[in-house]
C-alpha cells in the first residue's frame, strides 16, 4: 500500500512539472510588495498549484451534482 502512495505522489510531482502557472506572478509579487514583503522564487508556482487544486475539486463538485459547467458555488 505504501509504494501505491509513493507512485502516486511521485507521479502528481512529475505532473505539476508539466503544468502552465495559472496566476500573474507581476501581480501577485505587486500584491505581497504592498504589503512591504518580499515574493520567493517559488511562491508563485506553488500558488498556481494550490488554483489548480481548487480548480480539480471545483470540477468534482460540478460533476456530483450532474453539471458540465463550472459555477462560483463550487468554487
Amino acid at each position: 500500500m505504501a509504494k501505491k502512495k509513493k507512485a502516486k505522489k511521485k507521479a502528481a510531482r512529475k505532473a505539476a512539472k508539466n503544468r502552465e502557472v495559472l496566476v500573474v506572478a507581476s501581480k501577485v509579487k505587486a500584491y505581497i510588495r504592498g504589503m512591504d514583503m518580499n515574493t520567493s522564487a517559488d511562491a508563485v508556482t506553488a500558488l498556481s498549484e494550490k488554483v489548480y487544486a481548487m480548480l480539480d475539486d471545483a470540477a468534482c463538485r460540478t460533476q456530483a451534482n450532474g453539471r458540465k459547467t463550472l459555477k462560483a458555488q463550487d468554487v
